[in-house]
């Protein structure tokens, strides 16, 4: 498990497979200039509740995973992801795609 630090106040932990996708995600938005809210579920920590941050690039984020190993990247989740961001909702995590096998 991983964990993503906002804004030196709120941290929350993700696997490391989920969470090298959103910063993937995270990143590209913010080093294009956009900001977006980033809504995600609390069940460990608040029952059923959920967290909204508005992400910015001014924001503060810290990255920090478990394992050494970077996970392998699955493309179709890093587009359904991205998506997810770029909707009026902003990003929220999406279901992992299947990968097709490789021919």
């Amino acid at each position: 498990m991983g964990t993503l630090t906002y804004d030196a106040k709120i941290t929350v932990s993700f696997d490391d497979r989920v969470l090298a996708h959103l910063q993937q995600v995270i990143w590209a938005k913010l080093r294009r200039g956009e900001a977006f809210p980033f809504t995600w579920s609390d069940p460990m920590r608040t029952g059923l509740g959920r967290t909204s941050v508005w992400l910015t690039p001014n924001a503060t984020l810290s990255f920090q995973y478990f394992g050494g190993r970077t996970p392998r990247i699955n493309p179709a989740w890093i587009d359904a992801l991205t998506k997810s961001a770029n909707s009026p909702g902003g990003l929220f995590i999406v279901p992992e795609p299947d990968v097709a096998p490789a021919q």
